[in-house]
């Protein structure tokens, strides 16, 4: 085929506009562009590169398996990982001198064994539980935690490079649970510091925190999707002039007409009121496209938005056309940056009940992604 079904298109030139205008906004705090889940299903390594081309001095992942390929793809930055299972190879990630994370003692003994076995000093980042109820230590036993960190420290086998926390609602500026978390993440950070530790980083603030709330972006922030140009708080942040970088487009496979009283795809969920034309998009909820969107999200087609009717298949989707006779072939704009009135992923996402982080993550499936950056598809 001279020309795919369906492709993701994702704008380099975006990304690095994004980490620019973040970077200075954080500024004098560092940034940190999180890449994990395949660079929020842009494409973990050109995402990476051009993050870094835009002077991103850290990037985070997720597992140690995502930090491990971005250095077998030449990445020689700073980089972190914190979501570790008991059993990682602690090795390898020291030697190709990542960031791993601890949450717990028992990490802290694996780490030190992987430093004692590879001859290396781990590079380790200590995460307290500050509310979120998810990883971290809890603050209970967070004065062993550091206490044992200084230890290991002082033993040679570690280095403390960070201490970090991560928001529950960020996204909601004036929830309560923002200032009560940012409280014990001072109070965890004097206890570390009573035991000795000196962190180069210290780290609180995800997207939205970032953007909105200041006085929480200490040492480094991390930006995950505000670096895809999405917004982290919808309805809440300033117009900062991010560009979302992901365009996902497809080709009608057909155009037939429906009679009114006619109705449309698994379950008949609409029928048609009129006489109209519908078309055939050829993608569905294997390649990502979200099923709660059945009946409520929108694409592009000729210039006009097309409502989806009936449910979203596995592998195709039904548009309303209105009585327009667009052709086979012709572009369907399932959605993009909205600099056209296209739909966004964040109108997917109100369409799904989700948020864009999901809409743009999970889509994919079979639908190859073509990067285009200044100079051209790459």
């Amino acid at each position: 085929m001279t020309r795919p079904r369906a492709r993701i298109s994702v704008e380099l030139v975006a990304i690095r506009h994004n980490v620019e205008t973040l970077a200075r906004l954080v500024a004098p705090s560092a940034l940190m562009v999180v890449v994990k889940a395949d660079g929020y299903g842009h494409g973990m390594l050109p995402v990476a590169r051009a993050a870094r081309e835009a002077g991103a001095p850290w990037l985070g992942v997720a597992t140690i398996d995502e930090a491990l390929q971005l250095r077998r793809e030449g990445d020689t930055g700073r980089l972190l990982c914190w979501l570790t299972v008991p059993g990682e190879d602690y090795d390898t990630a020291l030697r190709d001198d990542v960031d791993v994370t601890a949450y717990a003692l028992a990490e802290l003994a694996e780490i030190a064994a992987a430093a004692e076995r590879t001859g290396v000093m781990a590079r380790v980042q200590l995460k307290v539980d500050t509310g979120l109820s998810r990883g971290g230590a809890p603050t209970a036993i967070w004065p062993d935690v550091v206490e044992e960190a200084r230890r290991l420290e002082i033993a040679g086998l570690l280095s403390i490079t960070g201490i970090w926390s991560h928001f529950a609602a960020s996204d909601e500026p004036d929830h309560p649970a923002n200032d009560a978390q940012q409280k014990v993440f001072d109070e965890a950070l004097d206890i570390a510091h009573d035991a000795g530790l000196r962190p180069e980083v210290r780290h609180l603030a995800n997207s939205a925190a970032a953007i909105l709330r200041p006085g929480a972006r200490y040492d480094l922030v991390r930006c995950g999707i505000a670096a895809y140009g999405l917004d982290p708080a919808p309805g809440r942040t300033p117009d900062l002039g991010l560009v979302p970088a992901m365009t996902v487009r497809a080709q009608l496979a057909m155009v037939k007409p429906l009679r009114a009283g006619e109705s449309v795809s698994y379950g008949h969920t609409w029928t048609a009121d009129r006489d109209t034309t519908v078309g055939l998009v050829p993608i569905g909820y294997g390649d990502g496209i979200p099923r709660h969107a059945s009946n409520r999200a929108h694409v592009e087609v000729a210039g006009r938005l097309r409502p989806v009717r009936g449910r979203v298949c596995m592998d195709q989707f039904v548009v309303d056309l209105d009585g327009d006779l667009p052709e086979a072939g012709d572009d369907v704009i399932v959605f993009g940056p909205g600099t056209m009135s296209e739909p966004t992923a964040q109108d997917w996402a109100e369409a799904a009940d989700t948020i864009n982080y999901e809409i743009v993550t999970r889509v994919g499936g079979r639908m190859p992604r073509v990067y285009v950056d200044e100079g051209g598809t790459s």
